[in-house]
């Protein structure tokens, strides 16, 4: 038997006012617990990089391949978080958030049964299909079902869901690593998908738009592919023979030449996929703009830190994944004090604030060594999360204030996607410059081995330290170390520097002025959570 939840009006501002608070909260926490199941899975595998990378242990993946695992779930969430958002949109977000559960739960059992890395990256895109499907919906309900009283709150709290997966990925992986194989990392995605699930169809309304937007297939398929061959490009970038290589350069070119296509083409279209006038809204776009930043410095910086933990200062999966999750106390701190905090300084200043602290973290890692106590990363990572902390939440809650009811799924969508598209960024850009820059420290304690040999220990850190144990260099091993260590310098000095580019676009487009959207649509447009917000 299904179980339908009563439908309500889709203007979110008139049921919640009839509703009792604990309608709401329970909306929310259905929201949050699928929200956290879809964030878990980006976290989940940082952890599970090393075994992963271990050709007894896991898959013998290089550098590139782990990417490409990370990447192919970031990549397909983002470009899918469009379809996602209009989805939402037409047919409802209880009906969206449902479909995008099933999809990754089935994909979470394949992932995990996967024979080698082709099929665990094919598998991985899988699961980012069934979040792109999820996210956008989740942060429609949460805006849709909560009066404007505890709206804010009701969004500080959804995003805390990025701390609680930042908490029990590193920490759940690393416990099931330590007793079972690889693969256990995904099965956990089914029990919590399956509570979900109860939760949505016994909880959760049925609302939606009259005349909602209709799927864009053809601009879906340009942003899949212009993102892809994007991404690929900069991946194959930080590979041999580098960015000058043609196997580089014409994806890249070719995928930036689609999204710019895509962005006409949506302009065009009377029901966009993505309606890109959105961002005729300064603060959305410049919000946009500096989550993605934000993320992109976060993945790339959790990346190199799980092999900094477990490759250079030898801490187990389950010791790595406790010192990671440091980083979850931080994010959830900065949620939570982050409305009072926005009061007293105003979103401007004190996401500027939360964005100078988290750069501040990334360049830490400049001086860590093999020598540094634990308790130092444990702190630099708490403190990098308060800082997330204190941006994401009220910048998202700026952001969607600033759209007409009848956009909350597109606005979702894009808020949404800002996240993903700036880890696969993270993950590609700053990855690439790690492996490009492990390789030119790393060459000259190659010389004298075997071309063959010298090949493959200049795929990865794990690739070197493999081979040195093989062959009983120690002072191969300790090479390897160093390199990567200074690899690991030149990634934070960049993550710093495009970390800090956010806090420059927020004290530019968080100026006090009135939004124009709804203006320019003949839409009411929402106010301010907070009439101090602006700056």
């Amino acid at each position: 038997m299904t179980v339908s939840a009563p439908a309500v009006p889709a203007d979110g501002e008139r049921d919640p006012a009839g509703a009792g608070a604990a309608r709401q909260w329970r909306i929310v926490a259905v929201a949050v617990l699928a929200q956290t199941l879809v964030l878990l899975d980006n976290t989940v595998l940082n952890i599970a990089m090393e075994t992963l990378a271990d050709p007894v242990r896991g898959l013998g993946a290089g550098s590139s391949d782990l990417a490409w695992a990370v990447a192919s779930y970031s990549l397909v969430f983002a470009a899918g978080s469009f379809a996602g958002g209009a989805l939402a949109d037409r047919y409802g977000p209880r009906r969206t958030l449902i479909a995008g559960l099933a999809v990754l739960a089935a994909a979470s059992l394949l992932a995990a049964r996967s024979p080698n890395v082709t099929a665990l990256v094919v598998t991985r895109g899988a699961m980012g299909a069934g979040g792109a499907l999820i996210t956008p919906a989740t942060l429609a309900l949460v805006t849709r079902h909560t009066s404007r009283a505890v709206r804010t709150r009701a969004i500080a709290v959804w995003a805390s869901s990025g701390g609680a997966a930042v908490a029990l990925g590193p920490v759940v992986g690393g416990a099931l690593l330590a007793h079972f194989w690889w693969g256990s990392v995904f099965l956990l995605n089914l029990p919590v998908a399956a509570v979900c699930l109860a939760g949505a169809a016994f909880w959760v309304p049925e609302a939606r738009h009259p005349g909602g937007r209709v799927l864009d297939l053809p601009g879906l398929a340009l942003s899949v592919l212009g993102l892809g061959l994007t991404v690929y490009g900069v991946i194959q970038g930080g590979r041999r023979p580098g960015w000058s290589s043609p196997v580089a350069l014409v994806p890249l070119a070719a995928g930036l030449a689609l999204l710019a296509l895509f962005v006409v083409v949506q302009r065009r279209r009377a029901q966009p996929s993505l309606d890109v006038t959105l961002f005729a809204e300064p603060r959305f776009a410049g919000g946009s703009v500096t989550l993605l930043l934000l993320f992109l410095g976060l993945a790339g910086q959790l990346f190199s830190c799980a092999f900094y933990l477990q490759g250079v200062r030898g801490l187990s999966p389950p010791a790595a994944g406790a010192v990671m999750a440091s980083a979850a106390g931080g994010i959830v701190l900065g949620n939570q004090v982050s409305p009072a905090l926005t009061r007293l300084l105003t979103v401007r200043w004190s996401a500027a604030a939360g964005i100078l602290l988290t750069s501040a973290t990334f360049a830490g890692f400049l001086f860590f060594d093999a020598e540094t106590p634990v308790a130092w990363p444990v702190l630099t990572l708490f403190a990098q999360g308060a800082g997330v902390g204190l941006v994401v939440a009220p910048m998202t809650t700026e952001m969607m204030a600033a759209l007409p009811p009848r956009y909350t799924g597109a606005g979702a969508a894009v808020a949404a996607a800002a996240r993903p598209v700036g880890s696969t960024l993270g993950v590609a850009v700053l990855g690439s410059v790690l492996a490009t820059a492990y390789r030119r420290a790393v060459r000259p304690a190659l010389d004298g081995l075997p071309p063959a040999s010298r090949s493959r220990a200049l795929d990865s850190a794990e690739a070197t330290r493999a081979l040195a144990r093989k062959l009983d260099r120690p002072d191969l091993l300790a090479a390897a170390n160093r390199a990567y260590l200074h690899a690991m310098y030149v990634t934070a000095v960049w993550t710093a520097l495009l970390s800090l580019i956010g806090a420059v676009l927020v004290i530019g487009y968080f100026r006090p002025r009135e939004p124009t959207l709804g203006a320019q649509r003949g839409h009411r447009t929402a106010p301010p959570a907070d009439p101090a917000d602006g700056g």
